[in-house]
């Protein structure tokens, strides 16, 4: 039975016969408020809405064809596979002959249940699809455009348009979705931000990190769908919404991870992406984004809770849904205590395996020297540095560069993993005495292992990032501890469980 207050057009579109190929029947309609989808089997046909919300406005045909063709320009660079072609409706049908009375945009139809957010919910996003889903959107990155224009809306006062606008809409869910304190703290932080850290933005913008983003990258809009990620519904309508800080995209991720109460997944997904980009120092602004992708969230589910066309007996899961939300809102503007962890050892002596396991436990952000070199270095994490990545000067730079970021991070709150060799004291001790100056935490984790086992490791490395090869192994050296570096050290045998040796760690020392 079809519901005849749909306009005639959808009607026409919910017959099989309107369709120059065969379809799945019945046929279904999706209806957002602001498009109609309509699933045929093999494709999907997404028509807008005749609206004008101010944000967005499909109101009249020529900017519904207009939006329908950028629709499909800015999702061929996550979802080419998806996103077929706009095609022109007359009284005639799809791309028939006569005036077009409406566009639609023509896509691959896919499986509901190879969204990411239902194989999430069901048990099923690996952390091999994880890692894959990071360097996907670390390329995504890459592609996109940026110029004078782009970079302009990473200005404090555009950014802060937006957010001012969240808590006005909010004010009146006090006592319902949220609580004075929640609303206080974020309003507070938020005001804090823009008026302390106008340069944080400002360094984004000249990074270049202010770019043409998808903008709502949230697990629902992402596909695993034959053996490829397909990162589609990129935002079209609105520029504000869609020329963003790369963060505002990782936000979404981190968000629905944490909602789930997967911060490993978090963890993995961000030391992935970072390692990717060398965009560390992104993460000063992180927070500040995950708290406005759960503001958000809110704030749409809050408002569902003054719609009357929803039963009451909805919208007691629907509060619920939305303070939890808030909440998460809230845990962001809190004030983290940061410290720095220096894993050392030889090549080979199962450092990084260490780190990742240790970064799991800890949620911490986990920094190899082997990607802040080849950063540096201007190659791609994944290429094979020469020579001159291995230079004396190059070394420098790269304990140099290590260090900032472990102390620019900490002080942001974070528990930071510095990875590296520490053979030389100096690079310790450079180490121990910032940390001292920032009145920060430090602690020295120092993986051995017997020569025959790191020259096996070495030797049986296949897809890793560092360049160390078998033949360097002689000639590496490591300083011994000096009596001051001696009460930071805490030694662990790698050839040994790992697991447990932290976790007794972590019990007497974090």
């Amino acid at each position: 039975m079809t519901d005849s207050s749909l306009p005639p057009l959808i009607l026409q579109m919910l017959d099989p016969a309107f369709y120059p190929h065969p379809v799945q029947e019945p046929l279904q309609l999706i209806q957002t408020h602001v498009s109609y989808v309509i699933l045929t089997g093999e494709y999907a046909y997404k028509i807008k809405k005749p609206v004008n919300f101010g944000f967005l406005d499909y109101s009249t045909l020529e900017q519904r064809r207009h939006y329908c063709e950028e629709e499909l320009r800015l999702n061929r660079l996550g979802a080419a596979e998806l996103y077929l072609e706009v095609l022109p409706v007359s009284e005639n049908g799809i791309d028939g002959e006569g005036e077009p009375i409406e566009y639609l945009v023509k896509m691959r139809q896919f499986p509901q249940d190879t969204l990411l957010m239902a194989m999430f919910e069901r048990g099923e996003l690996s952390e091999e699809l994880v890692i894959e889903l990071a360097k996907a959107i670390a390329r995504f990155h890459r592609k996109t455009a940026t110029n004078d224009y782009i970079r302009s809306f990473g200005k404090v006062e555009q950014v802060r348009e937006a957010i001012d606008q969240n808590y006005e809409q909010t004010e009146k869910y006090i006592g319902i979705a949220q609580t004075q304190e929640q609303f206080d703290d974020c309003r507070q932080y938020t005001d804090r931000l823009f008026a302390d850290c106008q340069h944080w933005f400002d360094r984004r913008i000249a990074q270049d990190k202010i770019r043409e983003c998808h903008g709502d990258i949230h697990l629902n809009n992402i596909a695993y769908w034959n053996d490829q990620l397909l990162l589609f519904d990129c935002i079209e309508f609105n520029e504000p919404f869609r020329f963003v800080d790369t963060m505002f995209d990782v936000a979404y991720i981190v968000r629905d991870f944490d909602s789930g109460d997967r911060q490993d997944l978090t963890t993995l997904f961000l030391n992935t992406y970072l390692e990717q980009t060398g965009d560390w120092e992104g993460l000063q602004v992180l927070p500040f984004y995950v708290n406005r992708q759960a503001y958000v969230r809110a704030k749409i589910l809050s408002f569902l809770l003054d719609d009357p066309a929803i039963p009451a007996s909805d919208k007691a899961g629907i509060q619920k849904l939305a303070a939890r939300f808030y909440r998460q809102a809230w845990r962001y503007c809190q004030q983290q205590q940061g410290c720095i962890i220096l894993i050392s050892g030889l090549s080979g002596a199962g450092k990084s395996t260490t780190a990742r396991t240790l970064a799991k436990q800890l949620n911490a952000i986990h920094l190899r020297s082997d990607a802040v070199r080849k950063h540096l270095g201007g190659i791609s994490v994944e290429d094979r540095g020469d020579a001159s990545l291995y230079t004396p000067e190059m070394h420098e730079k790269t304990y140099d560069r290590l260090l900032e970021l472990g102390l620019l991070l900490a002080e942001s709150g974070y528990t930071v993993i510095l990875d590296a060799k520490y053979d030389r004291q100096h690079y310790r001790q450079a180490a121990i005495e910032q940390a001292k100056s920032h009145d920060m935490p430090l602690q020295i984790l120092f993986c051995d292992a017997p020569a025959e086992v790191r020259r096996d490791r070495v030797a049986q490395r296949t897809g890793d990032i560092a360049d160390a090869t078998v033949d360097l192994l002689p000639q590496q050296e490591f300083d011994p501890f000096t009596e001051t570096e001696q009460s930071y050290v805490q030694v662990l045998d790698t050839t040994q469980a790992i697991d447990p040796q932290l976790a007794s760690l972590i019990k007497t020392s974090f």
